[in-house]
């Protein structure tokens, strides 16, 4: 009741109608569509760091969209800090051809439409976007979210219900035993969060 409540509330505050979509109501079932995204950004506060690349993928069924894949390099204003660069591994003048934030952040709502957004810590990345949609648009993201960690969380400590869950990012994808792409790349770190999302489905508990 609270989140349609707030859906409606945060609807009446759009102030660009070419995102009304965003309010559709989402399909269910097996052809239900669902995004799963990531984002490099020049550090860990929303308020003061900034996006560098967004990665998204969808699924469908039990299918990774991968040609449908969207990998968005966005221009800084300013230089990469080193400290960013060791974890990323993005530098400046690897963004011949980014894009302005505002076209990224157009391309984004586009290409996720209404579809439920799932992702790894997915808070951080979702407040990353709503920082920039918000001014843009006058609205934050209101499409529904799965957090990927918190799946994994309830399916693990079933077993386990005195124990200590190991949520860390490459932890999980060992434990579900699934390939490890090059990390902190925002496409990859989505691929690889979408093939997790798959594979809790299939499981009822993890040992």
């Amino acid at each position: 009741m609270f989140e349609n409540l707030f859906k409606k509330w945060n609807q009446k505050r759009l102030t660009d109608e070419r995102f009304a979509f965003l309010f559709d109501e989402n399909e269910e079932g097996e052809d239900q569509e669902i995004v799963v995204f990531d984002c490099e950004t020049t550090g860990l506060n929303p308020r003061v760091d900034d996006i560098i690349s967004i990665g998204a993928v969808k699924i469908k069924g039990n299918r990774i969209l991968a040609n449908e894949a969207i990998h968005l390099f966005v221009k800084q204003d300013s230089q990469i800090s080193p400290e960013s660069i060791a974890i990323h591994q993005i530098r400046h003048c690897d963004l011949n051809g980014a894009i302005p934030i505002k076209e990224a952040i157009e391309k984004f709502l586009y290409y996720i439409g209404n579809r439920k957004l799932a992702g790894y810590y997915l808070e951080f990345d979702v407040a990353m976007i709503n920082k920039y949609t918000k001014p843009m648009i006058g609205v934050t993201l209101p499409n529904k979210k799965e957090e990927i960690s918190a799946i994994y969380y309830d399916k693990k400590i079933s077993p386990i219900p005195q124990g200590h869950i190991d949520l860390k990012f490459d932890t999980i994808i060992k434990d579900l035993a699934l390939p490890k792409l090059k990390a902190h790349d925002a496409l990859n770190d989505a691929v690889m969060t979408a093939m997790m999302y798959l594979k809790l489905q299939q499981v009822k508990k993890l040992y």
